[in-house]
This record gives C-alpha cells, sequence and structure tokens, in this order.
C-alpha cells in the first residue's frame, strides 16, 4: 500500500517514528511495545499533571501573600 501524499500523512510521520522505536525496542512484540508506550504515556501524564497542579498551588499562593491588608 502506498502512503498519501497529503499534508494528514504528513503528520503521521512523527507516530510512525515512536512507533518504529517501540517496535524495535520491544525486539519487534507489538504488544509488549504497546504496553510500553502507554505505560510511558501515562507516565508522562501523571508528571504533567502534577506539575500543573503545583503551579496553580504557587499562584494561588501568591495572590494569597500579595492581598492587601484592609483596615475596615
Amino acid at each position: 500500500m502506498q502512503p498519501r501524499p497529503t499534508p494528514a500523512h504528513a503528520s503521521t510521520a512523527p507516530a510512525e517514528t515512536i512507533v518504529a522505536a517501540y517496535l524495535e525496542e520491544a525486539g519487534g512484540d507489538a504488544m509488549l511495545a504497546l504496553h510500553r508506550a502507554v505505560a510511558d504515556a501515562l507516565t508522562d501524564l501523571c508528571e504533567a499533571e502534577r506539575r500543573t497542579l503545583r503551579r496553580d498551588r504557587l499562584i494561588s499562593h501568591g495572590y494569597v501573600r500579595g492581598r492587601p491588608d484592609r483596615d475596615d
């Protein structure tokens, strides 16, 4: 099957490279490659969520510390 010469094909090239790398690392075992790819993606997602939560806490803390005192 010939690849389609469309912009959609160009955007999948990085995905194909990643798939090939995982397959090579797994010695051609597609199931093992899939498991490793999913595990890596979940690890990255958890790390991104952790960083987002930390950033949000720092921003929130900054707003509380920067609040002007009121003498009402």
